[in-house]
């Protein structure tokens, strides 16, 4: 349709002007146009059109609403991309790559003679993944019913595992082998087995409670295995394993390879611990007692060669035993020693010069008394005796009289420097320190009670150390059961360290002299071995429960070392609450001293010092043959042991000849004469310092060196 001008102008003259109608409402606006003027007046003072207005605000609305929640977006984008960067990155790594840790396996365990005591091996371990078992409930009844000893309250712990999101439960670790094989058999889905390394100790429960045990997680928890832990455990690996969003393995990298642990070499011999052990246990149940403990050590390098307790427990099975049985009784138990705790007395009083073997104690009227206590008696009423006869009769009265003159001080100090009331060396974690009073709180009656050996508690450990350093001369030697390190092929040996100087060699010899007796003549005879010189001391003390000391349970004690002078070892029996034949350490702990004894002395090859079978003597045919004017020798009448006839009777002051007599003969010389003696060797005396006829110095020790030969006949220094 064409346009007229006039038309055409005056509608750009409307665009043009303020208020003039846009393009976009031409046709309204010809409308507008084409409508009478005062309709169009009308229409421009109507109000907008009411949708307008919705569409316009609805537009806003959605508007600003796309507005915040772009603005939302970024938001969040920045806080994750800067500020939480790391830790999503942490945890981006810690869903895709695992970390496994396969732990070392543990050293060895040998004996003296590298016997193995523990080693590891591979065990079968039950393991699920919940979220492919659909009926836990069933599946857990199959697998209680292959498990060993399955009750009814570890079936319902088994269901609980499996009732779990998790993706992995362990159901049982380390099952024998015909457990494992029960449970394969099975074939359940989502039941799995495999491998981890279990401590195997295949001599059961030999030496138990030195070797200790190991946890599930390889540590460990008990004896050597726990002591020396971090050594024989080695260091675990390191390997890192990317998997997908399902957890499976994409690769692997090992980080740091698995070492193995340190190999460690016992002073346990295993023949002599299975000695122990058989004996004491055959002790435990003659006697009807409740337990006990064995020692056996090498007095002059501490080295601990059996250690025995009973009852006992297998170490392959530990976590089935109760605390009694794993209880290592030879250095956690206390126990108040009684008489053999006299022998701290004695060397106390000896060094100090308080007294001589022969000084007279009175003893009567057999009974002693102190202020708030019941009166302390003896077993007998021996009267007047000399101090030798106080020790070897043990006599409590003669014991505290003695105990009283030395003092609390000087007691309090000899009982630590034999180690009591301390503990005495790393390789015995979970040592007890023991029970010691200090000087300034031992009144008449308590330093009584400590000179008998009551009021103290000890440890077996410590009453075989102590006892140890007379038998060596007076040094405290600091026991140990690790003899060597083994690593990479190199043994590294642990050498003995001596702690300290408790008496003088002259007194040690004494002690040594008096505790002869104690077994030649006095309370300890069961313990006699032929042959042999015995020094020993028994010990005997009611138990103390609950404040009070039982008439009924006593702890019965011996310990001695054997032959008595260079002795090979030390030997202490203690027996807890014997019910049988008698329960004194004289008629219990004594005849389990002998048995150990007997059997170690042939063991290590330790040949009779008393009493020795005479050497054989052949005559060379060819003397006169070879030297025809030679005079023949005179004939020396022999007895019946081979010994001389005749010997050259004891000057006054001057030291008598002991050649050719036998070790007791020469001790009963010289202790009737008031010297100590000093031997090495065995057999017949064959050499000794002073020389015969020299004159005797007071205090001065006589060397006496035995032999298998006997001197020459009428040879005389």
């Amino acid at each position: 349709m064409a346009l007229s001008r006039a038309s055409l102008q005056s509608r750009l003259g409307s665009l043009l002007r303020p208020g003039g109608v846009a393009p976009w409402r031409w046709g309204r606006s010809r409308a507008a146009a084409a409508a009478p003027v005062s309709d169009r007046h009308d229409a421009a003072s109507r109000p907008p059109s009411p949708w307008r207005q919705t569409v316009r605000s609805r537009l806003l609305v959605s508007a600003g609403f796309l507005a915040c929640w772009t603005a939302g977006i970024e938001a969040r984008l920045v806080y994750l991309q800067v500020i939480d960067h790391t830790e999503l990155l942490a945890r981006a790594d810690k869903q895709q790559m695992r970390t496994l840790n396969p732990a070392a396996k543990r050293g060895e365990i040998f004996d003296r003679h590298g016997r193995v005591l523990a080693y590891s091996v591979d065990a079968d371990s039950i393991a699920a993944d919940p979220s492919d078992i659909d009926d836990a409930d069933a599946v857990g009844a199959e697998l209680c019913h292959a498990l060993d000893d399955c009750t009814a309250d570890r079936r319902a712990q088994i269901v609980r595992s499996l009732s779990t999101r998790k993706s992995f439960v362990y159901i049982a670790r380390q099952v024998s082998p015909e457990e494992a094989r029960r449970v394969k058999g099975l074939a359940l889905p989502g039941i799995t087995l495999f491998k981890e390394s279990r401590r195997y100790y295949p001599n059961s429960d030999l030496a138990a409670h030195v070797i200790g045990y190991v946890g599930l997680d390889n540590v460990g928890l008990g004896g050597i295995e726990s002591a020396y832990d971090a050594q024989i455990r080695g260091n675990s690996g390191k390997v890192l394993i990317q998997t997908d969003n399902k957890r499976r393995a994409l690769f692997s990298r090992v980080e740091r390879p698995a070492t193995a642990g340190a190999g460690i070499e016992l002073t346990l011999d295993e023949y002599l611990q299975h000695v122990a052990e058989r004996e004491l246990r055959a002790g435990v149940e003659q006697n009807h007692a409740q337990g006990g403990s064995a020692i056996v050590m090498d007095p002059h390098t501490g080295e601990i060669l059996a250690l025995a307790n009973w009852p006992t427990f297998n170490p392959n099975t530990f976590n089935r035993a109760d605390d009694d049985e794993k209880r290592n009784r030879a250095i956690q138990t206390l126990y108040e020693p009684g008489s053999t705790f006299k022998i701290v007395t004695a060397s106390a009083a000896l060094e100090q010069h308080v007294i001589t073997p022969d000084t007279l104690i009175d003893t009567n009227p057999g009974s002693i008394t102190f202020p708030g206590r019941k009166p302390i008696y003896d077993t007998h009423k021996y009267g007047v005796i000399d101090f030798t006869d106080v020790i070897v009769k043990s006599s409590n009265v003669g014991a505290i009289k003695v105990g009283l003159k030395v003092g609390p001080q000087a007691l309090t100090d000899y009982v630590s420097r034999f180690g009591f009331g301390q503990t005495l060396g790393p390789d015995f974690k979970g040592e007890t320190a023991g029970i010691v009073w200090s000087a300034d709180r031992l009144d008449q009656s308590a330093l009584a009670s400590v000179s008998m050996g009551y009021q103290v508690g000890v440890t077996a450990l410590q009453m075989v150390t102590a006892v140890s350093s007379i038998a060596n001369g007076g040094h405290l030697i600091q026991p140990r059961v690790v003899r060597a390190f083994i690593k990479d092929g190199r043994r590294v040996e642990v050498p003995h360290r001596e702690m300290r100087k408790t008496i003088e060699p002259d007194t040690a010899a004494t002690l040594t002299t008096i505790m002869e007796q104690v077994v030649e003549r006095g309370t300890a005879r069961a313990a006699q071995i032929e042959g042999y010189t015995i020094a020993g001391k028994t010990g005997t003390a009611a138990k103390l429960v609950k404040g009070h000391y039982q008439k009924s349970d006593y702890n019965a004690s011996f310990v001695g070392f054997i032959p008595s002078r260079n002795p090979a070892v030390t030997i202490l029996v203690v027996i807890d609450s014997p019910h049988g034949n008698g329960y004194t350490g004289g008629a219990v702990s004594a005849p389990v001293f002998k048995r150990i004894a007997e059997a170690a002395l042939t063991y290590l090859g330790v040949g009779p010092n008393l009493n020795a079978p005479p050497p054989v003597l052949v005559a060379r045919r060819d003397l006169r043959e070879a030297d025809p004017e030679a005079e023949p020798q005179p004939a020396v009448a022999m007895t019946a042991t081979g010994l001389p006839a005749a010997i050259p009777a004891v000057q006054p002051g001057l030291m008598p000849d002991l050649r050719g007599q036998s070790a007791r003969e020469a001790l009963r010389a010289l202790s009737r004469i008031g010297l100590a003696a000093r031997m090495s060797g065995d057999g017949l005396v064959v050499d000794q310092r002073p020389a015969a006829g020299a004159v005797l110095v007071a205090g001065e020790a006589c060397t006496l060196t035995l032999g298998r030969r006997a001197p020459a006949p009428g040879v005389r220094p």
